[in-house]
């Protein structure tokens, strides 16, 4: 009779590890979920801000002139701007904003599938769990990147449409058109960006 108790005892050892082994991989699923939701929350409520912020600053400064070039601030030494040379700057950000945005949208469904990945590797070794957040790490910090410059992109399209492009956020001197030329997204002249660089 004692040997028939102790086979009914393992038996009840394997349901509970075969129940704890579900439990664990539920959690880590949720888990998963959870982190899912959170960046595509995050995503959606930065492209929210940003509407916002581009509807506020459109509708709160009219346009200046039929193109706003003759507008623009510029250097001493610097001829006027063109709009031609405003045109070509603008068509560069607009194009930025549409690669970028496209950019983001690839990244951040890498980054999903990246997280529903993590919650199915039960049986990985350290290296597999080392190598999958490495990978996941990367992307957040390519997502990360990529919106930092969308963001940018789309405040120097706003600032040539309220007739603010070209004048330096720091100290109000013009940033240079050659300059801007060079790096559409500048908000600051060379030589408060060389103080920023320093500090």
């Amino acid at each position: 009779m004692p040997a028939k108790k102790k086979p009914a005892a393992s038996t009840s050892g394997k349901k509970a590890t075969a129940s704890r082994g579900a439990a664990t991989k539920r959690a880590a699923s949720k888990k998963v979920e959870r982190a899912a939701k959170k960046v595509a929350t995050a995503t959606t409520t930065k492209a929210a801000a940003g509407k916002v912020s581009t509807t506020r600053k459109k509708t709160a400064a009219p346009r200046r002139g039929t193109d706003g070039a003759d507008q623009l601030v510029v250097r001493e030494d610097e001829s006027p701007w063109t709009a031609k040379e405003l045109g070509t700057v603008r068509d560069e950000l607009e194009q930025d904003v549409t690669r970028l945005t496209s950019e983001l949208t690839g990244i951040e469904s890498d980054i999903l599938g990246l997280m529903t990945d993590s919650g199915d590797g039960a049986g990985d070794d350290q290296a597999d769990v080392g190598t999958k957040t490495f990978e996941r790490e990367h992307e957040f910090t390519l997502a990360q990147n990529s919106r930092d410059l969308l963001l940018q992109s789309k405040h120097a399209l706003e600032r040539i449409e309220d007739g603010t492009y070209g004048t330096c956020e720091n100290c109000g001197n013009p940033i240079g058109k050659m300059r801007l030329q060079a790096f559409p997204r500048a908000t600051l002249c060379l030589t408060c960006k060389q103080k920023q660089e320093r500090h």
